[in-house]
């Protein structure tokens, strides 16, 4: 009886979709009701690419981001859909945002995810802190300043640039003229600037900037959780994160969080905050940081929040000065490969190399994307080229959160060396 109901079941699941393609495939009138007349109207055909599965080929993610998800992020996403203010899904907010605090160091009330990727987290830190009147010191050396800059200029706020090279990094005695000069109200650093590869050191910047009455703003995305993060101890006043890096979750919740000083700038602003979507005031009551009872906002990523919440737990059970530990160690491991197959790290000075993504020179004469379409090919291996200035004479190599393995390191040496014998490089 029940193998008969099975195949009854089957057989209606395969009926009901042949009958419904030839139906929709159908280029015959419908009748359609509306308002009681019988109106005649066709309709176009579903696109075919729709009826067949999904292509799913595994690859190893090692470029700047995203990088690969375990297991059980993964199996997160799958759970099934709460509503999202419904008390359990509440529940997993508080959890996501005690996690968030955990990887900033931070005791922050207004630390959230926001919704979409770490460009929404970006721009919801760029529209609540800046108002027409206040003047922005935009740090470039880099893609991410870049970007900064851009969303500061579309708001039509005065932006001021401290720029360097990509590579490079600033030094205390630059940012402070810098600040002196242009009296910004706040200053953008990327932490981890994953175009350049470089790490830009942030002890001490928290306070020059509160010396002259500035907010200090630090984009972390490619950074964060790899490398020690201290936004209380340091005076950070905003910073934010991407899910995609070293949590090796799904793009689509970005934690980001406000210093009492920023909330207080925030608050007391002359002007609404140009976006609905990214008022701060709206998501710290929805995120439930303002001790007040969560109104409808808008429906958050629910199954990425599920998602972050594993990533987040992934890295509290490693705890935050092993995953340290163990960055720093594969991204050693790496460079010391990559010197003995012959080529060269972009960033000369170790300590302001970024564990998270390394940044190497494209030597003389190899054609860079030969040699990553040979490691996606041969190895499913995946190894990024350069950004801007950069294009074509870099390849970028992410080593971050689940992928941050010696067998990974091992598995993109080889491809590499291989990749560069098939173009006939000679120094191998």
């Amino acid at each position: 009886m029940r193998r008969n109901m099975r195949i009854t079941w089957k057989f209606l699941q395969k009926f009901s979709l042949e009958r419904t393609r030839s139906l929709l495939m159908s280029t015959r009138p419908i009748h359609v009701l509306d308002d009681n007349v019988v109106k005649m109207s066709t309709i176009s055909p579903p696109p075919e690419c729709l009826f067949k599965p999904m292509n799913f080929p595994h690859k190893v993610l090692m470029g700047p981001g995203p990088s690969n998800c375990p297991p059980r992020v993964l199996g997160a996403n799958a759970l099934p859909l709460l509503g999202h203010l419904h008390p359990e899904f509440t529940l997993i907010m508080d959890e996501v945002k005690a996690g968030i605090k955990y990887i900033f160091q931070t005791n922050n009330e207004w630390t959230v995810c926001v919704s979409g990727s770490g460009h929404a987290a970006m721009e919801t830190a760029c529209l609540n802190l800046l108002e027409p009147g206040d003047t922005a010191l935009v740090g470039i050396n880099g893609l991410w300043g870049e970007r900064f800059a851009d969303m500061v200029d579309r708001q039509g706020i005065d932006v001021k640039k401290l720029q360097r090279p990509m590579g490079e990094v600033f030094t205390h005695d630059e940012i402070e003229e810098a600040l002196k000069k242009h009296k910004p109200a706040l200053l953008f650093l990327t932490h981890g600037e994953s175009s350049g590869s470089t790490l830009q050191p942030l002890e001490g910047v928290g306070t020059l900037c509160h010396k002259y009455n500035c907010l200090l703003l630090v984009d972390s995305v490619a950074a964060c959780g790899g490398v020690p993060m201290f936004m209380d101890k340091w005076g950070i006043d905003c910073l934010y994160t991407g899910a995609q890096k070293v949590l090796s979750s799904p793009p689509g919740a970005s934690p980001i969080s406000f210093s009492e000083r920023a909330k207080e700038k925030i608050k007391k602003r002359a002007t609404r905050v140009r976006s609905f979507n990214f008022d701060m005031n709206h998501l710290a009551n929805y995120w439930g940081c303002d001790g007040e009872a969560r109104r409808y906002h808008h429906t958050g990523p629910i199954s990425n929040i599920y998602a972050i919440r594993e990533g987040l737990a992934r890295l509290a059970e490693q705890g935050l000065e092993e995953s340290w530990k163990m960055h720093k160690q594969c991204a050693e491991l790496l460079h010391e490969g990559l010197e003995k197959i012959g080529l060269e790290l972009l960033v000369k000075n170790k300590s302001i190399r970024n564990p998270c993504v390394t940044a190497v020179k494209v030597p003389d004469g190899v054609d860079w994307k030969a040699v990553t379409e040979y490691a996606m090919k041969t190895y499913r291996v995946e190894i990024a080229g350069g950004l801007g200035a950069l294009a074509g004479k870099i390849w970028r190599i992410g080593v971050m959160g689940y992928n941050c393995t010696p067998d990974n390191i091992r598995l993109v040496l080889r491809a590499l060396e291989e990749g560069l014998k098939m173009t006939g490089y000679s120094k191998l």
